[in-house]
């Protein structure tokens, strides 16, 4: 179709004349024009985030990535060979994991087929993950559907991936470059990424679900315990914990699943999984439905929680955290006497300390059974009402961020915490406990105890993680020679374990050989300490500005090695010696 055409058609699309088009497209297309003001005429490049923005996409979306990247090798492996790319997209529409022939890479990089790229409608126009987005349903996008003329070559087909709470959380996307004209010629590919995206949704519900039931399901016996279609996870009383979004059709339309008892709308109770676990034949697994239609289930029954070793220092997921610092092995030491307590806890820290993997550590070693984690950020009180089911058992409830709670949803989960004894609240905050503006009741009833991580520019463990993130992230083979591994621990990490890790993932993607050294270490970012603030005052807490009050501390981390204390500060090694001079600091004999 020639520009002219196009063009001529989107105007009669907006003028609710019928072309022929799909209605997903005629409706994206409206919304192209009338919300985002594009112009068809243009042929606007792929926008592609930049290299930081695609880190930190990458690392939010890290569950995801994990859950649905053995889904995305399998599927590859049968597109093999017929010119088809993967792209994983977050729920904003950026390409988070890839998966496409070498062959042709700068020609995906120019169609936006690579990682960063960005295929929200309000940038791309009408496109498959654009249209997905929107819609939450699988839509194929063949050529002159595209809104933009940028992208009439392409072919894409996506479907989403929602998480176990119903939310949308990605879009899995096969295209293709250049394809034969019908739009039908995609059917395959449309089959293909929507069977991929459930067994994603359904990989993920598993790795949430080790001390629930999972009841999955089948309408048949041949499939039941390798490709089931649908799966929920359920608490000891047959309550819905979490769904994969196939499990969505079994419940009426209205009203949240969360919280509802599977004894609703299926003939089956917690009493009767044990009856459906795989030491039966598939074909004798039948569950009615309430509607008098049949299903076949396949129930997986909790895993009993793990038994730490006596001999262990503390348990397991507790004792990945810290390599012998001495103020994490105290922290971990209380964390390890309050977490088969109901205490609520309040964990502080900068950002990207690892308060999160503290709290979750914390429930894993608590009696809790359920586990419900919150963005304090955008959370409002009907979030709150739907995403806390009542349960019969206790439950952690942790919330991230409780510094952005806003004054309607304090309200609200103040009054949940009062009705709700089996909540167990965790808090993380990047907030000095005295500067969290919370109503003074509910802040009582979150810091039961504070536990404070410490900077990893004031932990002695720092070799310790670098060692660890290379073992378990990069080959086996990687590792950093003298030089890198020196100027490592001599930065100051404002983005503390966080910044650590990508720092280590790029310097493993960019050196070539076993070896890290200098020129493959990624500059430092962020704020350092350097010239600015060494005539500061002594006295008072560390700040950016004032950051001698804790030259101690950071000797200590140092072992005492005045050079590498002076790179964490940014100054010259006799700065450091008449700094401890004038404190009166001397290394322990």
């Amino acid at each position: 179709m020639t520009n002219a055409r196009h063009i001529e058609e989107i105007g009669q699309v907006l003028e609710g004349g019928q072309t022929g088009r799909d209605s997903v497209v005629s409706a994206s297309w409206r919304r192209c024009v009338e919300l985002y003001g594009m112009d068809p005429m243009r042929s606007d490049p792929a926008y592609i985030v930049t290299e930081s923005e695609l880190r930190d996409h990458r690392k939010q979306a890290e569950w995801m990535i994990a859950a649905a990247r053995s889904g995305l090798q399998s599927l590859f492996r049968q597109v093999a060979g017929q010119n088809y790319v993967l792209l994983l997209t977050n729920a904003q529409g950026v390409c988070v994991d890839y998966f496409g022939d070498d062959l042709f890479t700068e020609d995906l990089r120019n169609a936006g087929l690579y990682l960063g790229s960005n295929w929200s409608e309000d940038l791309a126009g009408t496109c498959g993950v654009g249209a997905c987005i929107v819609t939450q349903e699988p839509v194929t996008v063949h050529q002159d559907d595209h809104f933009g003329n940028a992208h009439v070559a392409l072919s894409c087909t996506a479907a989403p991936i929602f998480d176990s709470l119903g939310q949308l959380a990605a879009v899995l996307d096969i295209s293709l470059l250049r394809s034969p004209t019908p739009k039908s010629s995609q059917n395959l590919a449309m089959s293909l990424v929507t069977s991929a995206a459930r067994r994603v949704e359904m990989a993920n519900l598993m790795a949430e679900s080790p001390r629930d039931w999972v009841l999955r399901l089948s309408s048949s016996p041949e499939f039941l315990d390798v490709d089931p279609e649908a799966a929920v996870r359920l608490d000891g009383a047959g309550r819905v914990l979490g769904y994969t979004r196939a499990a969505r059709r079994l419940f009426p339309e209205t009203g949240p699943i969360l919280g509802r008892r599977i004894d609703e709308v299926l003939s089956v109770s917690v009493d009767d999984l044990p009856d459906l676990m795989r030491d039966r034949p598939t074909e004798e697994r039948v569950i009615e439905m309430r509607d008098g239609g049949a299903l076949f289930g396949h129930a997986i029954a909790p895993k009993a929680p793990r038994q730490p070793h006596h001999g262990m220092r503390r348990g397991g997921a507790l004792a990945g955290l810290s390599g012998g610092d001495p103020a994490m092995a105290r922290l971990l030491g209380q964390a390890e006497r309050l977490a088969p307590g109901t205490v609520p806890l309040l964990i502080t820290g900068e950002t990207g300390t690892g308060k999160t993997k503290l709290a979750r550590a914390i429930h894993m070693m608590s009696k809790a059974q359920g586990f419900i984690s919150l963005e304090c950020a955008s959370l409002t009180p009907q979030d709150l009402a739907e995403l806390c089911p009542d349960t019969v058992s206790l439950t952690t409830l942790m919330l991230r961020r409780i510094e952005e709670l806003s004054p309607e949803t304090a309200i609200a989960l103040s009054g949940l915490l009062d009705r709700r004894p089996d909540l167990r609240t965790l808090s993380t905050s990047c907030l000095d406990p005295a500067r969290i503006a919370l109503p003074r009741t509910l802040f009582h009833r979150l810091t039961g105890c504070i536990l404070s991580v410490p900077p990893l520019r004031m932990r002695r463990d720092l070799d310790w993680l670098m060692s660890r993130h290379l073992r378990r992230h990069a080959a086996d083979t990687i590792r950093l020679s003298p030089s890198a591994r020196a100027e490592l621990m001599g930065r100051t990490w404002p983005g503390n374990i966080r910044e650590l890790e990508q720092v280590l993932d790029t310097a493993a993607a960019l050196c070539v050989g076993p070896v890290i050294d200098l020129p493959d270490l990624p500059s430092p970012v962020g704020c350092e300490p350097a010239d600015g603030p060494v005539d500061g005052p002594e006295d008072g807490p560390a700040t950016p500005a004032n950051p001698w009050a804790s030259l101690e501390q950071v000797l200590i981390a140092c072992d005492w090695n005045m050079a590498r204390a002076a790179r964490r500060f940014g100054v010259n090694r006799s700065t450091i010696l008449r700094r401890m001079r004038a404190a009166g600091l001397r290394p322990p004999e």
